[in-house]
């Protein structure tokens, strides 16, 4: 039954819950306009997702556009890679 012995240590608990609610809350300025700066956590998870999605369209538009910015110059094999490892760092 070790199992079941990990598997309630890995449980979150309700304190921590509320810590890390607290903590994404903190995060997004526009939800702290609740009573006593306090949202339903259902609201917070609900907005940090959102804000996740919105951060990774524009990732990918940028990505986008830094790749047809890079198609339209004319670079060498030699320059592409430099180009590319600088971007990975």
């Amino acid at each position: 039954m070790s199992g079941q012995g990990s598997t309630s240590s890995n449980r979150i608990t309700d304190d921590e819950l509320n810590a890390l609610i607290f903590k994404l809350q903190a995060l997004l300025p526009q939800l702290n306009h609740g009573r006593h700066g306090r949202v339903s956590a259902a609201k917070v998870l609900n907005e940090v997702c959102s804000y996740i999605r919105r951060l990774r369209n524009e990732v990918d538009d940028l990505s986008e556009r830094l790749s047809q910015r890079l198609d339209s110059l004319d670079l060498s094999a030699f320059d592409a890679e430099i180009v590319t490892n600088l971007l990975q760092h």
